[in-house]
């Protein structure tokens, strides 16, 4: 009987997806995905998390703490300290999922402590949807869908 209680404790992957470690350490939290690249400078609000650039598909959502699915950055390289401000605030996501991640949000993630992984098999912007629970070990490169 005590083995069936750890078993229920326990969050268990449906699946798991093997990408790139890029930034570590691990996060879980509920999934925020998108087909459109983010800029953190002018599309994110540092102060309260909230998506702000007109016309984005994530227009008015809030990143904080959640799990940032996203193909990849965009925009100036001063995004990387958006992104630290973010993570100062209390208002920056659990973790990042790129499908390639580029210079300006890699940097972004390791200095603020975020997980990131990239280039994820399968696919995970085609994989996970908005409201998973996911769990990402930026330190293996693993995303689990809980």
């Amino acid at each position: 009987m005590h083995i069936l209680t750890n078993a229920w404790q326990e969050r268990i992957a449906i699946r798991t997806l093997k990408g790139r470690p890029i930034s570590r350490g691990q996060a879980e939290g509920e999934a925020l995905v998108t087909n459109q690249s983010i800029s953190f400078l002018g599309s994110i609000d540092p102060d309260t998390g909230i998506v702000v650039e007109k016309g984005h598909e994530l227009e008015g959502k809030d990143v904080t703490g959640k799990v940032l699915v996203f193909p990849s950055g965009k925009g100036s390289t001063v995004g990387s300290y958006v992104m630290y401000q973010l993570k100062k605030n209390g208002t920056a996501p659990a973790a990042v999922i790129n499908r390639s991640a580029e210079p300006i949000v890699a940097v972004g993630a390791i200095i603020s402590d975020i997980p990131m992984v990239d280039s994820t098999e399968p696919d995970a912007i085609d994989t996970i949807r908005t409201g998973d629970r996911v769990r990402v070990d930026g330190t293996r490169g693993a995303v689990d869908i809980l």
